[in-house]
């Protein structure tokens, strides 16, 4: 299955040892360096470059050299001896940085990228020796992760691979609900192409009042804004089943084809007041995807069944922003997003071709930033989005699906022509105070959505097919043999009762009737106040305090106190210290989705009826789908689901301590623990099953029930999670030339749900469902970096190594009367006893009796990962040399653009002006950033430049698999009939089906940048 047939020690050995001989090279390429070089780039704290800013070095004598950052905002000065300096770096409105340790006696190159802080008040910040060092500023944990410039070569440009990209890097979430990603400070919304990205921070001050989710997990995305002159950049990437290798599920190598077109364009509109940046990117994929099934031929054999099929997509995106200075205290930020996407769905897996479907979507997003410095103490940030989405699928419902479990699924895809419309907006403002020692920030968001989904789901009805028993057999049988069973009786013109006897049969009947169009809206509101005090130089102590509230349930005390602090033990300003010490506490509510509520409104049992069938008298007239008349006459049971009355926010509480330390050679390294206990968590149950003990499984429609005959599905928030992680995280910027971030992580974690739709094995007794997390990954190692090579040649890896995910085993028949199929096995004590099945991960009964021990939830151990990505490119200037002084690029006191908390304007990041101005870093031709500029990360001074790139993804071809199938009554129990996402399962997809990521796959891009 793998055209390298290595094992993953070797492999892990190959990619180390392929690292470590890029390394050595650009050492010696770049280590025999007469004189000393500081370069590096400036920015504000909220990601804006600075231009024109006055970076100062002093050596011991009092020796002076002085540089002046370009347009965006690089500056380097060269020529410096073997000694230790003192840099300062001024500009207008910002507090003087003072840096008294840069050491160049062990090194020829220094890279110092430095912050500037707003002037509210007069001020002088002081830092570590370390350019790289520690401090005691709450987002300056070195557990974070900073992306600008060359770094971003490290990333996919696809953006479902870009997305499962940052989701491996940011490692398992505090909680079981997974990290957020936030867009230039707003929720939600479509990820930008990559070469309109500016910078992007992961896991940043993790206990920051103004956000509902931890800081771990978290991704902040800041996009460029305009620039002052017109630049721009036009690329074209391709690829196609040639330069792959093949899917090893898929039985024979089938077309496949990317065409991925993209450009931006910025530049000014008028001088020193407003500029403007423009994006697009149409992408054009030929996929196709693997069905991996097990069916019956024309004889009624059961054989194994793989296919390709072709789901080819389109997307166009374009997203035009604008950054204005209304005048000398208020800038304005507004950027348009458009996109439309269709394709094909429903195929792939089990399902077979007959399921397939249309879909298609389109999304237009409007966002507005308002900047005001009220005065010299405070500054107030208003910031506006409106979502507004489209979303459809279009099928055919007049078959009825054949659902055979873990096997097939075949029939219609029973989607039939639906819609979905989305309106949301979200309005924030938050208020920044310096008062003395005291950095003062508060504020509140208010966030709507309105859905009206229209979904004749299964309005054709579904016959499910499960595992069974033979009469006075306690071997169980597959649910493909008794599909099998089934076919060949009724061929045989046998009865139905004859047909059940020999374990033949229908398991359930399902379908839906009544008024496909359904509506709901909700509201959530969040609220906070947070200070940072500045105690003494090296003690920095965070206090906050977030509420949090929303309708469509009960649950108003939602306060969330936060706790941080930064101590840096021993600093002095004659001797700063390397070593920090962090730690925090805080609480954090999560929000119960409008989708539950939805589907709590859909399925009232009146604005739909579903039925699920168990009635013999009616499943027996397979294939004939009964009326909905039959049903009703038969007194057949609704499925209502229903909120909980009580049902409350989940949250987590959340505790951490980490060490910094600054290391010679410019390496930083954290070890950070962290413990999270999260409460009220989602889960579904089955309220109306039969009492225990009182249904009979060969008597379908048995069993007591406490509240009637239909059958109640209620989501409620009694579920619990523990987790426990230790982090290790290790940067070095060696060189200009050289830079990488390392991070391991050991985690384990426990839970009694897996989400909202986790049903227990017994509804009544949750005892036995407190087992491993379906996120509980042992081990994580990530690796990324940057190496330039001579000849302008960049390498940027990107490694993810992994344990496995744990996967729950079940018997895959209903024990209990509840129509579900969550029951598990108990431990096999007698292996003599009939029907006991002996596996890898254990030998297990299932026919359990009192007394037998039930396996925990989550039971099995799924196989590790290993994601190894490399990107190699080369840039070529033409053109003469590119204006670079910084006077001739300013546009006026303050620019516009994207901060971190989306776009400070004249506070943030650097749009239409000034000494915030100039344009944003980013790598891809993007303006600047550590990378100098345009040209993707490899510096080149001339005008015009074109980069060449290639870009491998699994370039070992290490096939990464699913989870194997945990239910004993499928033919594919314990192994995996598909491979995992492209990053091992960490963020999900990547571009799908066939060729995807999950095999080696080679991207040949060309971009031409001016």
């Amino acid at each position: 299955m793998q055209t390298f047939r290595l094992s993953l020690r070797l492999q892990c050995s190959a990619v180390f040892g392929g690292i470590f001989l890029m390394l050595t090279l650009c050492v010696v390429a770049f280590g025999q360096q007469a004189a000393g070089t500081i370069k590096g780039q400036v920015s504000d704290e909220f990601g804006g470059v600075i231009v024109g800013a006055s970076v100062v070095t002093v050596d011991a004598s009092g020796a002076k050299k002085t540089a002046t950052t370009n347009g965006e905002g690089n500056f380097a000065i060269n020529g410096l001896a073997p000694a230790k300096y003192t840099v300062q770096v001024t500009a207008p409105g910002f507090a003087t940085y003072e840096n008294t340790g840069i050491d160049l006696t062990s090194t020829r190159s220094q890279q110092l990228n430095v912050t500037l802080k707003v002037t509210i008040e007069q001020q002088k910040v002081t830092v570590t020796p370390e350019g790289t060092g520690v401090n005691v500023e709450p987002e300056n944990n070195l557990g974070a992760i900073v992306l600008r410039g060359p770094d971003l070569e490290s990333l996919p440009d696809d953006p479902d691979d870009l997305a499962a990209a940052l989701q491996a890097l940011a490692g398992p979430a505090a909680g079981p609900n997974g990290g957020q990603i936030y867009i230039d400070g707003f929720s939600g919304g479509r990820l930008p192409p990559l070469a309109s990205i500016r910078e992007i921070r992961i896991n940043s001050n993790p206990y920051s009042a103004e956000y509902d989710r931890p800081g771990f997990g978290r991704i902040e995305i800041l996009t460029k804004p305009g620039t002052d002159r017109f630049r721009g950049q036009a690329s074209f990437s391709f690829n196609n089943q040639a330069l792959n290798s093949r899917n090893p599920f898929a039985p024979t190598r089938a077309p496949y084809m990317v065409r991925n077109y993209g450009g931006n364009l910025s530049g000014p509109i008028t001088k020193k007041k407003a500029s403007f940046f423009f994006d697009f990117e149409k992408r054009d994929i030929n996929d196709d995807a693997v069905v991996n099934a097990t069916i019956l031929d024309s004889n009624l054999n059961i054989v194994p069944f793989a296919q390709t099929v072709a789901t080819p997509n389109r997307r166009t995106t374009f997203s035009p922003r604008i950054d204005y200075q209304l005048n000398a205290k208020n800038t304005l930020v507004g950027r348009y997003e458009y996109e439309h996407s269709r394709g094909i769905g429903g195929v792939g897996g089990y399902n077979l071709d007959s399921r397939r479907y249309n879909t298609f979507s389109t999304q237009q997003t409007a966002r507005l930033t308002e900047t005001a410095i009220i005065n010299k103490r405070t500054v107030n940030e208003t910031r506006f989005q409106f979502n507004h989405q489209t979303s459809g699928d279009d099928a055919n419902n007049s078959i009825p699906t054949i659902s055979v479990q873990d096997a097939f699924t075949g029939g219609g895809s029973q989607i039939g022509l639906s819609s979905n419309i989305q309106n949301r907006w979200e309005g924030t403002n938050i208020t920044s105070l310096s008062l003395g020692s005291h950095s003062i920030k508060f504020g509140g968001r208010l966030r709507d959505v309105r859905i009206t989904s229209i979904s004749p789901q299964n309005f054709g009805g579904t016959w499910t097919f499960a595992g069974s028993r033979r009469t006075g057999n306690p071997n169980a049988l597959t649910s493909i043999q008794v599909y099998q069973i089934t076919l060949q009786g009724l061929q045989q013109g046998k009865t139905a009762g004859q047909i059940r006897a020999l374990g033949g049969g229908t398991t359930q009947f399902t379908i839906a009737t009544g008024n496909p169009k359904t509506t709901v809206g909700q509201w959530d509101f969040g609220g906070f106040v947070q200070d940072d005090w500045k105690y003494r130089p090296n003690l920095t102590l965070s206090f906050g305090l977030r509420y949090e509230n929303q309708d469509n349930i009960r649950s108003e005390l939602n306060f969330a106190p936060r706790f941080g602090f930064a101590w840096a033990p021993g600093s002095s300003p004659q001797k700063p210290s390397k070593t920090t010490l962090r730690g925090g506490f805080g609480v954090f509510y999560d929000r119960v989705g409008e989708n539950l509520t939805l589907t709590a409104n859909r399925l009232n049992g009146i604005n739909q009826q579903q039925f699920i069938v168990t009635d013999p008298t009616i499943l027996n007239s397979f294939p004939n789908v009964p009326s909905i008349a039959t049903l009703m006459q038969f007194a057949t049971p609704v499925t209502i689901y229903q909120l909980e009355k009580d049902i409350r926010a989940p949250y987590t509480m959340q505790a951490a301590i980490s060490i910094e330390r600054a290391l010679p050679h410019n390496f930083t390294t954290s070890v950070t623990y962290s413990h999270a206990r999260s409460l009220h968590l989602l889960r579904a149950r089955a309220i109306n099953a039969p009492l225990p003990g009182t249904f009979n499984p060969l008597a379908p429609g048995s069993g007591v029930r406490p509240l009637g005959t239909n059958n109640y599905f209620e989501y409620d928030s009694t579920g619990r999670f523990d987790q426990n992680q230790l982090i290790v995280t290790l940067v070095s910027r060696l060189s200009r030339n050289i830079s990488f971030n390392i991070n391991y992580a050991l985690a384990k974690a426990k839970s009694d749900t897996d989400g909202s739709g986790s049903f227990a094995a017994n509804p009544y007794d949750f005892s036995d469902e407190f087992g491993r997390a379906s996120n509980d990954v042992r081990h994580r190692f990530t690796l990324f970096g940057t190496f330039r090579a001579p000849w302008n040649i960049s390498f940027n890896p990107m490694i993810v190594v992994s344990s496995g995910s744990p996967f729950n085993i079940t018997i895959g028949r209903d024990l209990n009367g509840d129509t579900l199929f969550t029951e598990r096995p108990a431990f096999a004590s007698d292996l003599s006893k009939p029907g006991v099945v002996v596996t890898k991960f254990g030998a297990f009964d299932p026919n359990p009796t009192a007394g037998e021990v039930i396996i925990p939830r989550n039971y099995g151990q799924g196989p590790g990962a290993l994601i190894s990505n490399l990107r190699v490119s080369r840039t070529f200037g033409f053109g003469g040399e590119r204006r670079t002084t910084a006077q001739s690029q300013r546009q006026g006191n303050r620019g516009g653009g994207g901060g971190s908390r989306g776009g400070l304007g004249g506070l943030g990041g650097g749009g239409g002006g000034g000494p915030r101005g100039g344009g944003g870093g980013g790598a891809r031709g993007g303006g600047g950033g550590a990378g100098g500029g345009f040209g993707g990360g490899n510096e080149s001074a001339k005008r015009y430049n074109i980069t060449v790139s290639v870009n491998f993804q699994n370039i070992l071809n290490h096939v990464n698999l699913r989870p194997p199938v945990g239910n004993l009554s499928s033919a594919f129990f314990g192994t995996s009939t598909a491979s995992a996402g492209g990053f091992g399962g960490f963020g999900g997809g990547g571009r799908g089906g066939g060729a995807g990521p999950y095999n080696r796959l080679i991207d040949l891009q060309i971009r031409f940048t001016f």
